[in-house]
């Protein structure tokens, strides 16, 4: 594990054509380092993530994207992901193709990655639209159960709060799938709101250790628009202005070229 400058982690972690997770469930979302990967405009990529909302919104409309394995989508509280039905129904910038599961099947993916394990067994599918993936039969009571494939990114992407000096890293709050997908990944990616000398003991914290981790970027409020608990609020009036920001095309390339291709990271 190395403490890097993030687009230097970037570059060296995500190749094209990867399957990536950047993941984070309403906190803790790794925004800065999406932009990274926007910015030195990384292409073919699968993406996966159990809710994506705006940065993979982002990323699909500036053409990152060739396929997307997600679970519920959408605007947290506001409505759809323009930029996502546009590739969807009108292959803008770039067709994008679509595998959906259920939010269950998603975490038992990854849970089933990071144990290293070929594919995740769960009922989670019946009475829904969704067709299990794959299906077997209990070899105990013969009950018929859906069977998911594991997740094993190439990269996998969160944010934290901080790591210590030696890479260790320390999360709270409400916390996702962020450990699984460390784990399940072939390669890790982790940004920080700070380093510290030494991590002190927070109620209900995950700390990943150093082996784990390929690399540590510190990225001060990596997380924004979303949150970072005891850091900063989630800023709801920016999710509210998406909406009309990634409704047009032109403004939302405007406006990505403005914020997000122009902005510069250490």
């Amino acid at each position: 594990m190395a403490i890097t400058p993030l687009q230097e982690a970037v570059a060296s972690l995500i190749q094209d054509g990867d399957v990536v997770a950047f993941e984070g469930f309403t906190h803790l979302i790794p925004h800065a380092a999406a932009h990274e990967a926007m910015r030195q405009e990384k292409r073919d990529l699968t993406l996966v993530r159990m809710t994506p909302d705006v940065i993979y919104d982002q990323m699909i409309g500036m053409g990152c994207a060739r396929k997307l394995i997600f679970s519920w989508g959408g605007n947290p509280g506001v409505g759809s992901l323009h930029r996502l039905r546009d590739a969807v129904e009108n292959a803008w910038p770039r067709p994008l193709e679509l595998e959906e599961h259920s939010h269950a099947g998603m975490a038992a993916a990854y849970a089933a990655g990071a144990a290293n394990l070929p594919f995740a067994v769960l009922r989670g599918y019946r009475g829904t639209d969704l067709p299990p993936p794959a299906s077997v039969t209990c070899p105990f009571t013969g009950e018929e159960l859906a069977a998911v494939r594991a997740h094993r990114p190439d990269v996998g992407i969160i944010h934290a709060q901080r790591a210590d000096r030696g890479g260790n890293v320390q999360l709270w709050g409400i916390v996702g799938v962020q450990k699984e997908t460390v784990l399940a990944s072939a390669r890790s990616l982790v940004t920080v709101e700070e380093i510290v000398d030494e991590l002190d003991p927070r109620p209900g914290a995950i700390v990943l250790p150093s082996w784990v981790i390929d690399a540590v970027a510190v990225a001060p409020g990596g997380a924004r628009p979303s949150y970072a608990h005891g850091y900063y609020d989630r800023d709801n009036d920016f999710y509210v202005a998406w909406d009309t920001i990634s409704r047009d095309r032109d403004t939302f390339t405007e406006w990505m070229q403005q914020h997000v291709l122009g902005a510069t990271t250490a």
